[in-house]
């Protein structure tokens, strides 16, 4: 079980730092070592968090992080997830997971109708106002808080159609985005007594992993590579939402 919470650490870290929606690799990991649903969902905060820490560092390091596009959004993405967290422990999730679920195939569509915008970022063109795109990152860093999985390719999505950032960029500013929202999402979930702390840091540790992978791949082999990852990981991530796996 251990070995098996390990590995499924490593795959959840590089797909996080790759595209998102590796929490539902480690959900699952989760969900098999006997964690109840809302314990899982809680327990997988603590690897997110030493994953997108590390994953950020790695970026950083590489000379690929834009401060300033990583920190104007981590007001809203907070608020957003310390409200989602805390929907969290009380709402029902299945018809939101449906509604997610259809967002995330028409955000794919996007993703391959529009192509160069995704591999290179906006070449001119005018932008969202600012308070709609605070409110894009509010509305993603609250579903952060109640579910996680999946919501790095709703903040990649939300950095290069709102942005202009192409998706190497785009990871490490997700990534950093992802170290600030977690932390207060965390903190109602270990006020809960949902934190199961034994596998979280054996699945942390694999993360933490993963991450480091992660973000040398998307690093080296750049966006076009990630579009691909992203595309199976949306394909994943929204197939488990809507049930049809």
């Amino acid at each position: 079980m251990l070995a098996a919470l390990l590995g499924a650490g490593v795959v959840a870290g590089i797909v996080n730092t790759l595209a998102g929606g590796g929490s539902l690799v480690s959900l699952a990991a989760l969900l098999f070592a006997g964690l109840p649903a809302d314990a899982a969902n809680a327990t997988n905060r603590v690897a997110v968090l030493l994953q997108s820490g590390t994953a950020a560092q790695r970026f950083r390091a590489k000379g690929v992080l834009d401060p300033e596009h990583a920190w104007v959004y981590v007001p809203a993405t907070c608020l957003g997830a310390i409200v989602g967290a805390r929907l969290s422990v009380d709402i029902d999730e299945a018809l939101f997971r449906q509604v997610i679920g259809v967002a995330m195939l028409l955000i794919l569509a996007l993703m391959w109708l529009k192509p160069k915008q995704w591999l290179e970022g906006r070449q001119g063109g005018r932008e969202l106002p600012a308070w709609l795109r605070h409110l894009v990152f509010l509305a993603i860093g609250g579903y952060g808080g109640f579910l996680q999985a999946g919501v790095g390719v709703f903040l990649l999505s939300g950095l290069v159609l709102a942005n202009g950032m192409d998706l190497v960029r785009g990871n490490a500013v997700k990534a950093v985005l992802v170290l600030c929202f977690t932390l207060p999402s965390l903190a109602i979930f270990l006020w809960e007594g949902l934190v199961v702390w034994a596998p979280g840091l054996v699945l942390a540790t694999g993360s933490i992993l993963g991450a480091v992978v992660g973000a040398r791949i998307t690093v080296s082999w750049g966006p076009d590579f990630v579009r691909w990852v992203l595309t199976v990981a949306v394909l994943a991530s929204a197939t488990s939402l809507l049930g049809l796996h």
